[in-house]
């Protein structure tokens, strides 16, 4: 197979989008790891990979990557917010309480803080 260049890469991103738009995300999941695979300081991918990986119920990869992208960016409230779903799903209730918590801090979102739970008094 011969190696992918920059355009092929975009293409695979953009594809992968449409990809987990449709439902797809396994053919998402197959599309990014060639593109992480050559760029893997790229965190958009590492994102759209995340949310591929949580839509196929594959929550270990999933929480990994969102890991990932909070290393990078622990001001992505949508990250935040994302893995504490996966960590919901995961029953680690404890965990996603803190995450979603974050999340509703940095963008407070009536759905972030609708699961944030912060007590109104």
């Amino acid at each position: 197979m011969p190696k992918g260049t920059p355009e092929t890469h975009v293409i695979d991103f953009r594809a992968a989008e449409q990809l987990l738009a449709a439902r797809d995300p396994r053919g998402a999941v197959k599309l990014l790891d060639t593109v992480i695979a050559a760029h893997p300081e790229n965190t958009a991918a590492r994102l759209l990979r995340a949310r591929a990986f949580f839509a196929a119920a594959q929550l270990r990869p999933a929480e990994l990557e969102f890991q990932i992208v909070l290393e990078r960016e622990p001001d992505n409230a949508f990250a935040h917010f994302a893995l504490a779903r996966t960590l919901e799903r995961a029953n680690r209730a404890d965990e996603a309480l803190r995450h979603f918590r974050l999340a509703a801090a940095l963008d407070p979102r009536p759905d972030y803080l609708a699961a944030a739970r912060f007590d109104p008094s």
